[in-house]
């Protein structure tokens, strides 16, 4: 320390050595995401790699909605798409919502079962040839594929729910690291980690883990859904790709079986508890940040709801309008409240609108959530907002429309942190009711939140550095092997111990047969001298 406070010289020369070591060290990455709000949780890993020294690349089409073509934290690859994907689409996605909706209507229906599912497979069939297309042009491209090649990525990033980047990645023979909770067939899990039907509900199935023989069927019924999904509407276009560049024994299932990483975006505090796998890194909930300060008028309008408080009601970006009917609904029960009103509102402003409603087109739903006014938050579902919510201790209300949503809030109302409103059923009375319910202090929802809030904390690393880490981790090791279950080279058959319990089984009957011809050989040799004496 002496010798460095006498030369100053040396300070600044170990310092830029510092910055050459780190910047020496720093990995390439090569990230392909999924657009919307699924970019939202990428875009929060690229910022991170790239502050801590690392290339980032991102591919993105030349369509895309949310993915900017510049940014300070990464490179990107434009894709050129002559048309934009259809989950990119604001007109597609309030097309596909309308007719969620309609459908919903007819639940419980054989015909409305049936509707639901056409609609979704025809929407994931759409989606996944827009994106099965698109890795095709990369293909072809031999000078981006060389130039791709040339760089030596570490390991490439992606999201499952469309596998484009795992196909990319096994293309160009890199370590792979998902983010992700979905995948193409549903939930993540039932890819890499055994997942009994008779507690671990499937995805649009509504169940908790907790089932009676009639949710068991259902959820049977919902995983048989998926499977032909899977099997006859997500994964045809990415065979097509396998066949033409990797060969007919490749597939995409396989591909990501063999990721080396999952960053599975989930956390306990919200799943339900089920078996998983040691290459799976919970990171659910590592958006959640403190509170930033709101803008002027916004606090202005926050501190003057007094002790009744603020409530907060946000649809997400995709979501945004209900339409004028449901508008008009929530609206009308609004201005019956107490407490004032923060609705991120996209459409016609609604004629039952009441004055402690305040309507913004934009809204810093993280610094609102964690303003210590906000007493409820009303959302569709999106994990993202509803971690935010579990971060800061608000209880939600529930109006799911579309995908996991329904689900997700079957999951906070196992937990007692919400409640859940139709909307296809909904009136103002009825919503009404539900939000002073859930707004009243002796009914504990905000108490049940808090204590979900301080499991979410109560951990020795945060979500993010575990995040961090692991990906660094397969930086360094060049993947991570050593965690991967081989289970997926396993013929469907022997991964069943179906060919044993067949031996076990020919081996009883040669058995039962021994036995059988030494029983009829020892009754001949008992009672054959008595019939030849008579």
């Amino acid at each position: 320390l002496i010798v460095m406070a006498s030369c100053p010289a040396l300070v600044v020369l170990l310092f830029f050595s510092a910055a050459l070591s780190s910047t020496c060290q720093g990995g390439k990455v090569l990230v392909y995401p999924l657009d919307g709000s699924h970019w939202l949780n990428m875009k929060i890993l690229v910022e991170l790699l790239h502050s801590q020294g690392h290339e980032i690349t991102v591919v993105r089409s030349s369509t895309s909605w949310y993915i900017s073509e510049g940014s300070p934290d990464y490179t990107s690859i434009t894709i050129t798409q002559k048309h934009s994907q259809h989950i990119e689409s604001q007109d597609f996605m309030t097309s596909f919502l309308k007719r969620s909706i309609d459908i919903r209507r007819r639940e419980g229906s054989l015909r409305g079962f049936f509707e639901f599912y056409q609609n979704l497979f025809h929407m994931v069939r759409e989606n996944q040839q827009d994106v099965a297309k698109m890795v095709t042009d990369i293909f072809e491209n031999k000078t981006l594929i060389r130039n791709l090649k040339d760089k030596e990525y570490n390991f490439v990033l992606t999201d499952p729910a469309f596998p484009a980047g795992v196909l990319l990645a096994h293309y160009l023979q890199l370590p792979v690291v998902l983010n992700a909770r979905w995948a193409y067939n549903g939930d993540g899990h039932f890819i890499i980690a055994p997942s009994p039907l008779s507690y671990v509900p499937q995805l649009f199935s509504y169940n908790s883990d907790q089932m009676d023989f009639h949710q068991r069927m259902k959820n049977v019924i919902s995983h048989l859904m998926l499977v032909y999904m899977m099997h006859f509407v997500s994964d045809p276009p990415y065979q097509a790709v396998c066949d033409k560049y990797f060969g007919p024994e490749v597939n995409v299932m396989s591909l990501m079986q063999g990721a080396d990483l999952w960053l599975m975006r989930s956390d306990f505090v919200f799943e339900f508890p089920r078996p998983t796998m040691p290459n799976v890194v919970y990171i659910g909930g590592f958006q959640g940040r403190p509170s930033k300060p709101l803008p002027a008028d916004l606090e202005e309008f926050m501190q003057s709801s007094g002790e009744h408080g603020v409530v907060v009601m946000s649809l997400g970006t995709l979501l945004g309008d209900l339409g004028p009917e449901l508008s008009e609904i929530v609206a009308s029960a609004f201005a019956s409240l107490p407490q004032k009103v923060v609705w991120r509102h996209i459409g016609e402003r609604p004629t039952s609108l009441g004055n402690n409603t305040l309507l913004v087109k934009w809204l810093p739903q993280n610094d609102v959530l964690g303003h210590p006014k906000t007493k409820l938050f009303i959302s569709h579902g999106g994990t993202n907002g509803i971690y935010e919510a579990i971060y800061h201790g608000v209880p939600v209300l529930g109006l799911p429309l579309i995908f996991d949503q329904m689900d997700n809030f079957v999951r906070m109302k196992a937990r007692g942190a919400a409640e859940i409103v139709d909307v296809t059923t909904v009136d103002v009375e009825s919503l009404t009711k539900t939000l002073r319910n859930i707004l009243h202090p002796a009914n504990s929802y905000g108490e049940r939140m808090k204590k979900l809030s301080q499991l979410h904390h109560d951990k020795p690393m945060k979500p993010l550095d575990s995040a961090l880490f692991w990906m660094e981790f397969v930086m360094r090791h060049k993947g991570a092997p050593h965690l991967r279950t081989e289970s997926y080279k396993l013929p469907w058959y022997a991964y069943h111990c179906l060919d044993v319990m067949a031996a076990f089984a020919a081996l009883g009957l040669v058995v039962m047969a021994l036995a059988w011809l030494l029983c009829r050989r020892v009754f001949r040799a008992l009672t054959g001298p008595k019939n030849s004496k008579s």
